[in-house]
Parts: structure tokens; C-alpha cells; sequence
């Protein structure tokens, strides 16, 4: 019947809902300091204005601009579990931290 199939349905929403997956990240330290903020957002506000980022709304603008800002930093931590609609990026601390390094060893 289909009201069998569809608590059936249900049944396997739900439970499939109720399991957790814990995704481990590469986690670098992050001085929020003047400098180091000043030159995250120099170059969030520059990727921003990237026409390819321009373009693109919320979530798919949100990748857009931190793969732009560091695609090998983006890679390390973003790439393996993409970020969603609505979840609260814990991973962003992070991704600065990895900027950090990657733009002091440029100097």
C-alpha cells in the first residue's frame, strides 16, 4: 500500500538522519591579530570582486571566494566535505590559519 511505503520511507529518512559522520580536518593555528585579519580581509574583499565569484550567490559565492583566496588551503580543508547551506563553518579559524602561513612564507 502506499501508506506502508511511505512510513517506510520515512522510517529510512529518519534513521539514516540520526547518523552522525565526523569528518577530521587539518587544523593550523590562528593569531587573530591586526595584521593577520587586515590581510585575510584584503584579500576576501579582492576575491570577492573576482568576476568568476561576482556571479555566484550565497553558498557557491562563500567557496568561490575562499577557494580564490587560497586554493591549496581550500583544498586541505574544505574540499574532502564541502561546506553546506546553513552550516556553521567551525573550519574557518582554520582556513586563516593555513592563509597565515602560506602568505608570511611568501614574504
Amino acid at each position: 500500500s502506499i501508506a506502508g511505503h511511505l512510513l517506510l520511507c520515512s522510517f529510512v529518512l529518519s534513521a539514516s538522519a540520526n547518523q552522525k559522520t565526523t569528518f577530521v580536518f587539518p587544523e593550523f593555528p590562528y593569531k587573530e591579530t591586526n595584521k593577520n585579519e587586515m590581510a585575510f580581509r584584503e584579500y576576501e574583499a579582492a576575491c570577492e570582486q573576482n568576476p568568476t565569484c561576482a556571479l555566484q550567490k550565497a553558498l557557491a559565492r562563500l567557496k568561490c571566494v575562499r577557494e580564490c583566496i587560497s586554493p591549496v588551503c581550500y583544498q586541505q580543508i574544505y574540499y574532502q566535505d564541502q561546506l553546506e547551506d546553513g552550516e556553521i563553518d567551525v573550519r574557518l579559524n582554520s582556513f586563516k590559519g593555513c592563509f597565515a602561513q602560506r602568505t608570511s612564507r611568501q614574504r
